[in-house]
């Protein structure tokens, strides 16, 4: 990925009209992708990133936990649920200055990306709203990106956040809607998709994707990827996240996601939303060095770095960085941090 200049917005222009951009992929065809050869579907998928994307780069993100524990929710997989006994303490908002000082550190480490997420079940207006907008645009006067996780949220919410310069909204499935009454059932599946319209009609960019591993089917799987694609236009960030088993929710003994699982689903992402940028998220940990790569040659042009993604383990940074480096892959520079429009 490269910074867009006039002659690459008319590449790109080239591109979309020879690449036929779709939004009703059938699960029986993205099941056929899923299925191809690993090779042949790494090709693929391969072929498509450069087309789109053109060079060997990944976006860095950061992604903080403002606000741990004391969900209201039952998301099965989920440690901050206050309904699992997962040892994760209920904790207040921090305040704006800390979440600011965060930032900064993410992007001296070479961040274009912050993340807040809140472990809320839905966005409440009040004092804690009005200091999470002033967080959105404190990030964005360092010069990042910035995008929240909070919940549910309303269109008035929406155009707040919208005016305080928020990059983003992460709004994921999860799963398909035919699995979701397993996973969670504090909430709909139209409830999620309702907070995702009302992101994309205040003008905010959709970041949008699901968590394999918790005992779905490819079927589903594939069926959630239907869903991402059918949006109108595809959610500019999908992140596609492993399971991270922990002790105390009710996923608690699953086993771990073989990374060849992550491989085809990153390639089909990137198949079917060929602009987007597919961020290789939760579940690194449990992954080799290689497998993270072939993530990458599937498509993924993303990785959240740093100790921590919200409660659970990540990479050191050193390592992330000695990574890309053996493998000549460069971290995007802020100026350069904004995916390719269709």
């Amino acid at each position: 990925m490269r910074a867009l200049t006039p002659q690459h917005d008319a590449q790109v222009v080239l591109i979309r009209r020879a690449m036929k951009i779709r939004h009703d992929w059938t699960p029986e065809e993205v099941r056929a992708l899923h299925d191809l050869p690993l090779l042949d579907l790494v090709y693929r998928a391969q072929t498509v990133h450069r087309k789109t994307f053109g060079d060997n780069k990944v976006q860095l993100c950061s992604l903080l936990s403002i606000k741990t524990g004391g969900c209201s929710e039952d998301c099965a997989y989920c440690p901050q649920s206050a309904r699992h006994d997962t040892g994760v303490k209920a904790e207040k908002l921090m305040p704006v200055q800390e979440v600011l000082a965060s930032a900064q550190q993410a992007k001296d480490a070479g961040a274009t990306r912050f993340c807040m997420g809140a472990a809320w079940r839905e966005v409440k207006d009040g004092p804690q709203f009005d200091s999470v907008v002033e967080m959105v645009s404190g990030v964005r006067k360092l010069g990042l990106e910035a995008c929240a996780t909070l919940g549910m949220l309303n269109a008035e919410q929406a155009k707040k956040l919208k005016d305080a310069g928020l990059s983003a909204y992460n709004h994921n499935l999860d799963t398909s809607e035919s699995n979701y009454a397993n996973i969670i059932t504090t909430r709909t599946y139209d409830d999620r998709l309702s907070t995702l319209r009302a992101v994309r009609e205040a003008g905010i960019s959709v970041c949008c994707g699901g968590i394999i591993g918790m005992g779905e089917s490819i079927d589903h799987r594939c069926e959630m990827l239907c869903t991402l694609a059918a949006q109108d236009p595809h959610p500019e960030s999908v992140p596609v996240n492993a399971l991270v088993a922990v002790e105390g929710t009710p996923l608690q003994n699953l086993r771990r996601v073989d990374p060849i699982e992550m491989v085809r689903v990153i390639a089909c992402a990137r198949l079917m939303m060929p602009f987007s940028m597919v961020r290789l998220s939760a579940g690194r940990m449990e992954m080799s060095d290689e497998a993270q790569l072939l993530c990458m040659m599937a498509g993924a042009n993303s990785i959240f770095f740093g100790d921590k993604l919200l409660t659970t383990g990540n990479p050191e940074y050193q390592h992330d960085m000695e990574l890309l480096a053996k493998a000549g892959v460069t971290p995007l520079t802020p100026d350069a941090a904004r995916a390719p429009q269709p």
